[in-house]
């Protein structure tokens, strides 16, 4: 259960990363609002021709008598639109993650630099063509499992009380470990680690995973917190990530930092 404690740390301390370092945190802002406005325009063009579109494609009921016509599309109209929405929680962290990859990974970098002993960062070592890619190609395996969970629990919610209590909760706890495990591969692939080893790493702390992923997984399901939060939630998954590969980490790097945002304050 300690472990519980130590995920949310991590959680808490990547926003405190990023507020001490406002141009990161600004430079790490651009992805998220990039996705942010793709997916309100797809799904203000929705909610505009959704209806339209819904009649184009049920011409079989052209001739049903009122009512059922308008409620055979507009329930029909409500369910897509539901699975839209659905798709978009599901998705905007990869898409996020695949835009802003170049400003992901030179934020994390800049984070292990900030906390690491000697000052330096794992390099990948591979083209950014290549870097996309993999990022692109596991973010997909990884959004597959997340849907096979997601069917999965919704059938089990049909199950009288446990499908309204337990079920959510288990449905926060899966949400939170892959979406950790999308923000804390920037970190892990710059070091090499492939998905199926990252999947394993995490299984053996599961309780550090939800600790950080869980809450952050309940902020998540508003897209417009989650823009905000997104540079804190990938800086803290860097200072995670190397606690789970056993990584030395510079434990005062907040306070050095004060010291010089002090001095330059006094010297200026």
């Amino acid at each position: 259960m300690r472990d519980l404690g130590v995920g949310f740390t991590y959680l808490l301390k990547g926003q405190r990363w990023v507020a001490r370092h406002g141009k990161q945190y600004g430079f790490g802002l651009i992805p998220g609002l990039i996705t942010l406005v793709l997916y309100a325009a797809a799904l203000v063009s929705l909610a505009v021709w959704g209806e339209d579109f819904i009649g184009w494609a049920t011409p079989f009921a052209d001739d049903w008598s009122s009512p059922w016509l308008g409620l055979f599309r507009g329930f029909l109209t409500v369910v897509l639109w539901a699975l839209a929405l659905l798709l978009a929680v599901l998705t905007f962290t990869a898409v996020t993650l695949l835009i802003g990859q170049p400003f992901y990974e030179s934020l994390s970098e800049t984070v292990d630099r900030d906390v690491s002993p000697d000052g330096t960062a794992p390099e990948s070592g591979l083209p950014l063509w290549r870097e996309l890619w993999i990022s692109g190609r596991d973010s997909l395996r990884i959004v597959v499992r997340a849907l096979l969970w997601a069917v999965l629990l919704f059938a089990l919610g049909f199950i009288p009380f446990v499908g309204q209590t337990v079920v959510p909760v288990i449905g926060f706890f899966v949400t939170g470990f892959f979406l950790t495990e999308e923000l804390a591969a920037v970190a892990l692939q710059r070091r090499g680690v492939e998905l199926r080893d990252r999947l394993a790493l995490f299984r053996s702390r599961k309780t550090l995973i939800w600790g950080f992923g869980t809450p952050l997984g309940v902020a998540f399901l508003v897209p417009f917190v989650a823009v905000f939060l997104m540079p804190g939630a990938v800086a803290g998954a860097t200072l995670m990530a190397r606690e789970l590969l056993g990584e030395e980490t510079r434990e005062d790097a907040d306070d050095t930092d004060d010291t010089d945002d002090d001095t330059e304050g006094i010297t200026s």
